[in-house]
């Protein structure tokens, strides 16, 4: 069978209804194409079991197996005329012409109709696969609605700048990634992340191109090209995830190139040396050689395999999972050691006060005040965090001696108060009693006219399903689950504990973290394979070493699709647990064919050099486990 090209249909993505309809007709089409084949073929075997004209059964089955079998011919001529001469298509027209001429008329059929309909499953299955990618591919817009000047004008989204604004009305595709600037919507991000939730959106947040606005008209300012935006570079990424190969796809390419000749060879062998040295009888040794031709054919393999692999990426994208290729789908399945970074994968990256430990007399809700009138002028990420939970206007006429104290904190006099804001050197600065609490998370010392006042302890959240996925990357055969940090000890150290991670490497630079991913590859089994996951936007480096790189929450991050072999497209971890399911799945069901193929024709290779096995053997032993294999294959999209 012809190996697939993947992907091949896929670079009309913005036709995906009108591929659907062409696919359905041509489906008609080759059922009915099937259907007269094996109803002549049906006939034929009557003929040839009745007593009918001889040449009446001769003609119905030549032309069964012209109709089925004309394309291999064709497609054997064609490539032999390239130079390609020992392929399937060779031996299943030379195998089936010689079963004509030793009389084996109803096998010579069998063979082309069996292997039509596995091809057709075949088709089926690919279409299937493809389908659940056009579900991303179909995030390319077909237009955008360029605002100038008050009025409105379609263009096409590739002749759109930065910083033009454009109206996106209900129901429409977000052509380009942008932030709002009028307007509040819901909106439908299924295309991106594989998550069927609509999505709250109002000015100021951003929204990527490929989504759909569900709701409100927006007034939306382009922040990216449409080459730089998140949909183009989705597109690219799917259009391109067949090109690598697994090492199991490209060993069984070699093997056929090497393989087919061979049995070609022994064939003949087959069919001269024994008439010719010891006067066997050419029919008997002739026929021994069609049938191992048949049986010979390296169908299953050069068609389930490949199949597997693309219906596992297939599978993977039905779910929000990008997978770069076939390469990375065996990595995946063969993980020995995940490395996580911390902030925005296994945390969420937000900071937001935890807890509070009033002191002295002081209240919750005082503590909290007090530390807002400190903070209220302050852009750094505490700062918001304290504001963000105090929601209360400030009457910031009452502060006075601002004054931010490098290292340490800030000073500010509100009325007659003097208060303190900051870390515990500021505390000790002032000769100030403070108290240390192991909580996890970035401790906030607040003072007023030199009395303690308490603690505020901000933290970055733990994703809710961070320690989920975790042990169930553990229980998976995991060996090592590891996080690399740039955050301080302490802090790293309670995540760990609270996610039951196996080690930690905390306060590392971008270059430490490289070292550390070198460091966990010489310590990993040598036969698996290592994975580092990241936000992606400063991980490129790390990515970029690991046996295979994993973005987390690639919804958005265009270095995340750049530099990662896999991308989740959610922000979720559970989403790597997944993809390791898929990953396995995919490689047992390939496994499966290839141990259940060579199995089958090794046997009815030797029973058919013995002369046991017949021709109807020899094609069960071909186009029927070829058509099993496939069918076997086809369990991978129901994952």
């Amino acid at each position: 069978m012809e190996k697939i090209s993947a992907l091949e249909d896929l670079g009309c993505a913005g036709c995906a209804s009108h591929s659907h309809s062409q696919s359905k007709s041509s489906n008609t089409r080759k059922i009915l194409w099937l259907s007269a084949g094996a109803l002549t073929f049906a006939l034929g075997i009557v003929f040839e079991l009745t007593d009918v004209s001889f040449y009446l059964m001769l003609g119905t089955l030549l032309f069964s197996y012209l109709l089925l079998g004309a394309r291999v011919i064709i497609r054997s001529v064609r490539n032999i005329s390239k130079g390609q001469v020992f392929d399937e298509n060779f031996l299943m027209s030379i195998a089936t012409i010689g079963a004509f001429f030793i009389g084996e008329y109803s096998g010579a059929v069998a063979v082309m109709l069996f292997y039509q309909v596995g091809e057709f499953f075949q088709e089926l299955a690919v279409a299937k696969s493809k389908r659940n990618i056009s579900d991303l591919m179909d995030i390319r817009p077909d237009y955008a609605n360029l605002l100038i000047g008050g009025e409105s004008s379609r263009v096409s989204p590739e002749t759109v700048q930065a910083g033009s604004l454009i109206i996106v009305k209900p129901g429409e595709k977000i052509p380009l990634d942008g932030v709002i600037v009028e307007g509040d919507s819901s909106i439908d991000t299924s295309a991106l992340t594989g998550e069927s939730a609509l999505r709250k959106a109002s000015v100021s947040d951003t929204v990527l191109s490929g989504s759909i606005n569900q709701s409100g008209v927006l007034t939306v300012e382009v922040t990216q090209t449409f080459s730089e935006s998140t949909a183009s570079k989705i597109i690219d990424l799917v259009e391109n995830a067949a090109s690598k190969k697994a090492k199991v796809e490209t060993f069984i390419t070699k093997f056929a190139k090497f393989y087919t000749p061979i049995v070609v060879a022994l064939a003949v062998l087959i069919a001269i040396v024994p008439p010719l040295l010891f006067g066997a009888s050419w029919f008997d040794w002739i026929h021994r050689s069609l049938v191992l031709l048949i049986i010979s054919c390296p169908c299953a393999l050069v068609l389930s395999i490949p199949l597997g692999f693309f219906g596992g990426i297939g599978a993977a994208s039905k779910k929000g999972i990008l997978v770069k290729g076939g390469n990375y789908l065996e990595a995946l399945a063969h993980l020995d050691y995940v490395v996580f970074d911390k902030t925005g994968t296994l945390t969420k990256g937000v900071f937001k006060i935890s807890s509070k430990h009033p002191a002295n007399g002081f209240t919750d809700e005082k503590l909290l005040e007090t530390a807002a009138f400190a903070e209220v002028f302050s852009s750094h990420p505490i700062a918001v965090s304290v504001m963000n939970e105090y929601g209360k206007e400030l009457d910031t006429k009452l502060l006075s001696n601002y004054e931010e104290i490098s290292g340490h904190g800030v000073s500010v006099t509100a009325g007659d108060k003097n208060i303190l804001v900051g870390n515990g050197k500021l505390m000790e600065l002032n000769n100030i009693d403070y108290f240390e609490n192991n909580a996890y998370g970035t401790t906030v010392h607040v003072a007023v006219n030199s009395v303690y006042a308490g603690s505020i302890i901000i933290s970055d959240e733990i994703k809710p399903d961070s320690r989920n996925a975790i042990a169930n990357l553990k229980a998976m055969g995991v060996s090592k689950t590891v996080m690399l940090t740039g955050d301080i000890p302490s802090v790293a150290h309670a995540v760990a504990e609270q996610l039951g991670l196996d080690e930690i490497h905390a306060s590392l630079l971008p270059q430490d973290k490289v070292a550390k991913v070198e460091e966990l590859g010489k310590r990993k089994n040598s036969k698996k394979s290592l994975a580092f996951v990241g936000d992606g936007i400063n991980d490129a480096p790390v990515l970029a070493m690991a046996d295979v790189g994993i973005a987390m929450g690639g919804l958005g991050s265009d270095a995340a699709i750049e530099a990662a072999d896999v991308v989740l497209m959610t922000d979720e971890p559970s989403k790597l647990v997944e993809a390791v399911k898929t990953a396995r799945f995919t490689r047992r069901i390939v496994w499966q064919n290839i141990v259940f193929t060579v199995g089958v024709q090794v046997v009815f290779i030797v029973l058919g050099t013995m002369g046991i096995a017949s021709i109807w053997e020899a094609i069960f032993a071909d186009v029927g486990v070829a058509l099993i294999a496939v069918l076997n294959t086809l369990r991978i999209l129901r994952t």
